[in-house]
């Protein structure tokens, strides 16, 4: 058997494999015993929905990773990437060309087997727990505004790396890790503008008692922002939320409107003390570093592999291509992806706590913060008890639990 393409199957058998091992823990970890800390907030039947909601989705989430893996398989082992490589040849285009029509159709055959999966998730599970308010005709909406995305935006950059691989010789990978990134940081800027209000309404937050505390804090810390925004998550789901969005003098304070309708206050300030946490310890910045280096990282092991002909042979390819290339090493990248998940997760929730701190610390109380951080656990279900190997591999905050210990021995 070819060695490349007994390592892919031998990573995809072991990723589905460490998916069931996950789900199986959380799911054993999951305790009837409604944690003391939260028996002010919950009551015994909102506790077993919460934990119904995640049997629910993690069940839910094995059987698509089970068909996923499955069709993965049959796709590669029956030659489904040389059809797609070859009817995008049929139409007579250049390298550049082709590979944009061979990965969109790889895309839309991704999006037609996972739609099922999607409606399913939107329609049924989030409906029978009370959080979806998604139409229809948002959800069709929403599809055909981020497949136009993926076209306007996706197309041009893959056209780029593609172009660079192609003429640029051994030196590609540096300038597709330098482009895609300038690239990456100009959509940070452009994402508040043009491609968030595509979807969902902004507001300015109304004059009130709200918006005077909300200044009169911000004020007190110095922090300069550009305005506070109400945006219609209600449009779509009742869960809560609420962030910053833009840089520098252009930041916005972004409530989700049922969090408005949930939170008291004092809460809400508690909440947004913790989104400006992040960005006084400069988080964003030092995330966007990281991002940077595994962007590299990436390019740097894709131009090892490129055009690699044993490659192509695993995937029963008549053509080696550029543009294949990209495609196939998204396989073999798969296990410095975990680990770089686990690292980048590990400090992604170091900066949790350390936002959380801030907002203890700048508002001088822990216990609105606590107290937002329950409302928001019940009011979205949150799993309480969650396996650590899940929070490992999958988890960017801290469970709340330790949150909320963490907070409590914050000195003020």
């Amino acid at each position: 058997m070819n060695n490349w393409l007994l390592f892919i199957l031998t990573v995809i058998g072991l990723s589905f494999l460490l998916e069931i091992l996950v789900s199986a823990l959380n799911l054993k970890a999951l305790s009837p015993k409604l944690p003391a800390e939260f028996e002010d907030v919950y009551d015994q039947q909102r506790y077993r929905e919460s934990q119904q909601y995640t049997r629910e989705t993690t069940r839910f989430s094995l059987v698509q990773s089970s068909f996923t893996t499955l069709i993965t398989l049959v796709f590669l082992l029956a030659g489904g990437f040389n059809l797609v490589d070859i009817y995008a040849r049929s139409f007579g285009f250049g390298e550049i060309i082709t590979g944009l029509i061979f990965t969109g159709l790889l895309i839309l055959l991704t999006l037609i087997a996972g739609l099922p999966f999607s409606l399913y998730s939107t329609f049924v599970i989030e409906e029978k727990f009370g959080f979806n308010r998604t139409t229809p005709m948002t959800f069709i909406l929403d599809a055909l505004k981020a497949m136009a995305l993926t076209v306007i935006i996706g197309g041009p950059l893959l056209a780029l790396v593609l172009w660079f691989f192609n003429s640029a010789g051994s030196l590609a990978w540096i300038y597709c890790w330098i482009g895609v990134f300038l690239i990456t940081l100009i959509l940070q800027f452009l994402a508040p503008v043009i491609i968030m209000p595509l979807f969902n309404k902004f507001t300015p937050l109304e004059d009130g008692d709200l918006k005077e505390a909300i200044h009169k804090y911000i004020s007190k810390e110095n922090f300069t922002i550009k305005g506070v925004f109400v945006m219609d998550g209600s449009k779509r789901s009742s869960k809560l939320n609420a962030f910053f969005t833009g840089f520098g003098k252009f930041k916005k304070i972004v409530f989700f409107d049922t969090l408005l309708e949930k939170l008291p206050p004092a809460q809400i300030i508690g909440v947004l003390a913790h989104e400006m946490g992040h960005y006084k310890h400069k988080h964003l910045i030092k995330m966007m570093i990281a991002s940077f280096i595994q962007t590299g990282i990436l390019f740097y092991f894709l131009s090892l592999i490129m055009n690699n002909e044993n490659l192509f042979a695993a995937f029963s390819m008549t053509h080696v291509s550029t543009y294949a290339s990209l495609v196939f090493f998204g396989f073999l990248f798969t296990p410095v992806s975990l680990l770089l998940s686990i690292l980048f997760n590990s400090i992604s929730r170091k900066h949790e706590y350390e936002a959380d701190k801030y907002a203890a610390l700048s508002t001088k109380s822990r216990q609105d913060l606590i107290d937002g951080l329950k409302t928001l656990s019940k009011t979205n279900l949150s799993n309480l008890t969650p396996h650590r190997l899940n929070v490992i591999l999958h988890y960017s905050h801290p469970p709340v639990l330790e949150r909320i210990r963490a907070l409590r021995t914050i000195n003020l």
